[in-house]
Order: structure tokens, then C-alpha cells, then sequence
């Protein structure tokens, strides 16, 4: 099953890896670790290259986070809450989590767009208060690319160490991926189903 997803992998090249990265911050249940990870086997087994891997999954992630940026630039604060609160039951938040990641931002400045590039979940949405506090593109591109090349490197790192020196680990590697996949669209779909703003619960 590895060899199969490692091959895909292979075959959608650097181009498919920059899409998944890109598609990882806007569809949540697809996990950078399991993309960078089997990424960084495919190294370990000669089929691509380290460096131009991490590239790609860096476009990919800065690339994936811009819009979520753009929204929080060209709406502002006031401006978004019609569009969390539309659409809030999608992107599984409410406007609450959005002011107290916006609070969190504004007290400890930029930095924050930084390390939160290696947190599940906030790494995707503090690019909303980078926006909404008209961070400059420079900056947020940045610190964005900074973060993401560091935890895209560790992961494909690991991938790497993984396929060298726990070869007899292949056999459970594609179906963990598979079954981490399948989870997280579960658990995401289920958020869906059953999410209700906190006002309601």
C-alpha cells in the first residue's frame, strides 16, 4: 500500500506536492505531516529531492494561507463577521475564535504568525488577524515561508529517517496515512454535521 501512495506521490511531482500543501490550509483534513512525510520517503527511496520537496510544500503552504490573509486585509474586523458568520458552520469556527486568535495576535505582535506555522489548526487561522491588522505582505509571506520551510523540513526529515531505518514499518505506513486521512475527513464532517455557535449548544 506504501509503495502505491509513494508512486502517486512520485508521479503528481513537486507540482502536486505545492497543490496538496496549498489545499492542506484550505481544506483542514488533509495533513501536511502525512503529504511531507510519505514526501520525504519518496526521497529516502531516490524518487525525489530533499530540498526541491521543502520548496514545494513551502509555496504550497504560503500559497494556501494568502487568502485566508487577503480576506482579513480586504474585509477588516467588523467586515468578516457577516462571512464567519455565515459560513462558520464550513470552516467548523465562529466569530468568537476569531477575536480571541485576533486578541492573541495583537498582544504579542507578529511573531505569532511565526511559530504558530508549527500548531495544528492555528497555523491556518492566524493568517485571519495578519490580515485584519494589515501585517505588511512582505512581512506575513515571510514569517509564513520562514515557519513552514522549518516544520516542512522536519517533517520530510522524518519521512526520510522512516524510510531508511524502519523499513520493516512499510507494510503499516500506507494504511496509517490512508486511515489518518479518512479521519480527519470524518472528523471534519462531522464537525459539520453537528456544529452549533456556542449561543445555541
Amino acid at each position: 500500500m506504501t509503495d502505491v501512495i509513494l508512486t502517486l506521490i512520485a508521479r503528481g511531482g513537486y507540482l502536486g506536492i505545492a497543490l496538496l500543501m496549498a489545499l492542506e490550509n484550505v481544506f483542514p483534513p488533509i495533513p501536511s505531516e502525512v503529504i511531507m512525510g510519505l514526501g520525504g520517503m519518496a526521497v529516502g527511496r531516490g524518487d525525489m529531492a530533499f530540498v526541491p520537496l521543502v520548496l514545494a510544500g513551502t509555496i504550497g503552504t504560503v500559497a494556501g494561507n494568502y487568502p485566508w490573509y487577503w480576506l482579513g486585509r480586504r474585509f477588516g474586523y467588523q467586515g468578516l463577521k457577516p462571512f464567519v458568520d455565515r459560513w462558520g458552520r464550513w470552516l467548523t469556527m465562529e466569530w468568537e475564535d476569531v477575536e480571541r486568535i485576533t486578541r492573541f495576535f495583537h498582544d504579542r505582535g507578529g511573531w505569532v504568525v511565526f511559530v504558530f506555522r508549527f500548531m495544528p489548526t492555528f497555523r491556518t487561522l492566524v493568517s485571519l488577524p495578519a490580515g485584519m491588522g494589515r501585517m505588511p505582505h512582505w512581512r506575513f509571506i515571510l514569517a509564513t515561508a520562514a515557519g513552514a520551510t522549518i516544520w516542512n523540513c522536519v517533517l520530510a526529515g522524518a519521512g526520510v529517517v522512516l524510510d531508511r531505518n524502519f523499513g520493516m514499518l512499510d507494510r503499516y505506513v500506507g494504511p496509517l496515512a490512508i486511515a489518518l486521512m479518512v479521519a480527519g475527513v470524518g472528523f471534519y464532517l462531522y464537525r459539520v454535521a453537528t456544529w452549533k455557535p456556542r449561543g445555541q449548544r
